[in-house]
């Protein structure tokens, strides 16, 4: 498969505070004096009393669990995490992060002074501006009021909310109030899970379970919503409330914003070009849900457009932002799992796999009754030009220079027996930054192998890097031996790769796919 590897961790420096097991020590200097449960004398001020009860109120504490793909950790099963919210009217209105709640089996909610959750339904989230409304059940509740003054560089700020710390259990997660200032209003907000204009940046601590907490000023008033924070450097984003308050009315009124349903981050590797929305969860129903999304997905493209080529949900956003939520969309998916690529459209026709040896072919090579490979390993070329994965059992390969093209791997059980007959299974892989994307049907007929097979077609090819042509030639040697010869190219066109195919057994189909989705130039 194309290995994202560590690399998934990447695509932001910052990352989101939804936590239940990121720590961190609390504030411990004069700008960042920590609050918990009680006023502590550094955030008050004798000419601004902060009622710090009033915000401990309002700020609950969220328990989301349910089926996660995590691109580090892998699956997630029933896990459980914690965020923070702000409620905003007495009748139970509250806000957090959307990746607080997206793709939740179930949220527990805990409001100040009862040991029990309150039932509570998301209203409407916005995947793009990171925020979601939900619905606590009753009433009666103290809700916190909005800021109408003008927010300006060196406001005093209080950071409200639950950060995991060391706690063992939701229940033990307890409420915190860190103190600073707003150091930057117009910060960035491009990150690898939401993409906002622009964001506060401050200096009241948060940690991982801040996520969705409010940001308030020395009367109690909203300021923003804390959603990132950055340990290394200690800095700290909330989304400010003049930005959210339009989009919270619209979530309020059970319509998402910028949204197709999944809760995902920006995924890149720039040594093998590859880049997307890594998908965690799915919303039950959604678009992308009804376009067949699943967890662990990587969504590449979205209306012909490569996502996330700057490790960021920019471009992902744009689109939705320019097209609508409820638009019909082309869509490119790698789904990592089944090592597939699928084609398909939001709001249209659902995904289907684009190309598939095992698929396209299963008829065509007979069953050698081996049973599929146990394992694949990677191999590369000499000089480290070409990488590709190949079942363990194609132990034998070579990776000197082909004269006549350039770097080459050749692999198999014995390469002299797939070099000299059509009774064993093997792969040849070869690249050329002579030869360009105008060569790809010259470079496919430099390949003859009429005489001891039939033609059977050329057909376009097309994966998440690369675009070419492949042809099929079948019988080889009056046997089921069928051999594939594959010419690509990635988009600027500026070389080319050859792979032959020789499959003997239909596992071998199982091979070529595994090949294709690994295969990897750097010229």
């Amino acid at each position: 498969m194309r290995k994202l590897g560590s690399v998934l961790a990447l695509g932001a420096l910052l990352s989101a505070s939804c936590s239940f097991s990121d720590g961190g020590s609390e504030a411990d200097d004069a700008a960042s004096t920590t609050v918990s449960g009680g006023v502590n004398s550094s955030a008050t001020d004798d000419t601004q009393p902060f009622d710090i009860s009033q915000v401990e109120q309002s700020v609950v504490k969220i328990a989301s669990e349910g089926t996660f793909i995590d691109p580090e950790s892998g699956l997630q099963l029933n896990a459980a995490g914690v965020g923070s919210g702000a409620i905003i009217s007495a009748d139970g209105i509250l806000v957090t992060n959307n990746h607080v709640v997206t793709g939740a089996a179930l949220l527990r909610v805990y409001v100040p002074g009862s040991d029990e959750p309150v039932n509570a339904k998301v209203l409407g989230v916005s995947e793009c501006s990171d925020l979601a409304v939900i619905d606590l059940e009753g009433d009666g509740y103290t809700a916190l009021p909005f800021r109408t003054d003008p927010v300006i560089t060196g406001l005093a700020v209080f950071a409200a909310g639950y950060p995991a710390s060391d706690a063992s259990t939701i229940e033990e997660v307890d409420f915190t109030l860190t103190r600073g200032i707003v150091s930057n209003l117009t910060a960035s907000g491009e990150t690898n899970w939401a993409s906002v204009d622009s964001v506060l940046e401050h200096d009241a601590r948060i940690r991982g379970g801040n996520s969705g907490g409010p940001l308030v000023d020395e009367g109690g008033r909203i300021v923003g919503f804390n959603y990132a924070g950055n340990d290394s450097s200690d800095q700290n984003y909330a989304i400010s409330g003049d930005l959210a308050q339009p989009i919270i009315d619209q979530l309020q009124r059970g319509t998402s914003v910028d949204s197709i349903g999944v809760n995902g981050q920006a995924v890149i590797d720039d040594t093998q070009g590859l880049s997307g929305i890594w998908v965690a969860s799915v919303d039950s129903g959604s678009p992308a849900d009804n376009a067949g999304i699943a967890p662990g997905d990587i969504i590449t493209e979205l209306e012909g457009l490569a996502l996330a080529t700057d490790g960021t949900m920019s471009d992902y956003c744009d689109v939705i932002r320019t097209q609508g939520a409820d638009s019909t969309m082309s869509l490119g998916v790698l789904r990592y799992a089944t090592e597939e690529y699928l084609e398909g459209q939001l709001n249209g026709a659902p995904l289907e796999a684009s190309f598939s040896f095992a698929q396209e072919f299963d008829e065509t090579v007979e069953d050698g009754g081996s049973g599929a490979y146990g394992s694949y390993i990677s191999v590369s070329d000499d000089s480290g030009a070409i990488t590709v994965e190949v079942p363990a059992d194609w132990f034998d390969h070579d990776g000197a220079v082909n004269p006549e093209f350039g770097p080459s791997i050749y692999a198999a059980p014995d390469l002299q027996s797939f070099i000299d007959t059509w009774d064993t299974q093997g792969v040849i892989v070869e690249a050329s930054n002579i030869r360009t994307s105008a060569e790809i049907e010259a470079v496919l007929d430099e390949i003859d192998l009429s005489g001891g097979c039939v033609k059977d077609s050329r057909e376009p090819y097309e994966d998440v890097l690369y675009a070419g042509m492949i042809d099929l030639w079948t019988d080889c040697g009056g046997t089921g031996t069928v051999a594939f010869v594959l010419a690509v190219s990635p988009p600027e066109g500026n070389y080319v790769i050859r792979l032959l195919i020789q499959a003997v057994e239909d596992r071998d189909l199982e091979a070529a796919d595994h090949i294709l989705n690994s295969f990897v130039a750097t010229l």
